[in-house]
């Protein structure tokens, strides 16, 4: 059941039907992942210019001006791709002052991905796209503090994808406390991020998989410590949304970028 939702809450039609997939299912072992940003305000145009809306319903961050990472159960399987569409430059995705969008060329899912971790993929763009990248996090440094989220996913759950990108602040929650909660037991030590409020109300939703959860740095630049995978829901209480860890795979996206 967690793959079939997983490719579910990738997906821009996900809305009630998928959600009704995941009522009939007990918490402990239905996982929609988060989806759209709940909770949210509207993001400024140019406020975080990395970001990127994929085609299939994804998010996703510029990781070189060319490569966009996104997750895993974004796509399918590695090679020659041609038919994702990367929109840039927007926060309003009806607008073409200053939009891009650009065809993919190929496409790289994390080697043994199999809906248990490991939930990154990489997608080649057919030609640059002249915006800031994101740069990424290679140590657990910042894998903690509060972290902020962006997407065109759902503003509620089970809602419609986003014609504006929305945002918002969400806190680190451990791995201990993360296991805790009904129906993450699977968590991925190492691998997954956990990050939330108890009480809920603020999460990502379906369509935003893919995209960046991201904080600043020591020198305050935008540094990308996670991706969003999964999670029970949108915005429940003692539901947190699950994050592939950036820093675990950092060596294994450059080293996978460098042969795109």
């Amino acid at each position: 059941m967690k793959n079939l939702l997983k490719t579910l809450k990738r997906c821009a039609v996900a809305g009630a039907a998928a959600l009704a997939v995941i009522s009939l299912q007990p918490l402990s072992t239905a996982q929609a992942a988060p989806a759209p940003v709940v909770g949210g305000t509207r993001a400024a145009q140019g406020e975080f210019p990395f970001m990127v809306r994929l085609s299939m319903g994804c998010g996703g961050a510029l990781y070189t001006q060319q490569i966009v990472l996104t997750a895993a159960h974004c796509v399918s399987g590695s090679g020659n791709n041609t038919s994702i569409t990367a929109t840039a430059g927007v926060v309003d995705l009806q607008s073409t002052s200053g939009r891009v969008q650009v065809k993919s060329t190929k496409v790289y899912q994390a080697p043994g991905y199999n809906g248990n971790g490991k939930d990154w993929a990489l997608i080649k763009l057919a030609q640059p796209i002249n915006l800031p990248t994101l740069k990424t996090a290679t140590t657990t440094e910042y894998n903690s503090g509060t972290f902020t989220v962006a997407g065109w996913g759902s503003a509620s759950e089970g809602g419609a994808q986003q014609r504006y990108m929305l945002k918002a602040s969400v806190p680190f929650v451990s791995d201990a406390t993360c296991r805790s909660y009904s129906g993450y037991s699977g968590l991925v030590a190492g691998d997954e991020i956990c990050a939330g409020y108890a009480a809920g109300g603020v999460d990502t939703c379906q369509g935003d998989s893919g995209g960046p959860m991201f904080r600043k740095d020591s020198a305050g630049a935008w540094i990308q410590v996670g991706i969003v995978s999964w999670g029970i829901g949108c915005a429940r209480a003692n539901a947190p949304g699950v994050y592939s860890e950036v820093s675990t795979f950092s060596a294994a996206i450059a080293s996978a970028a460098s042969t795109l």
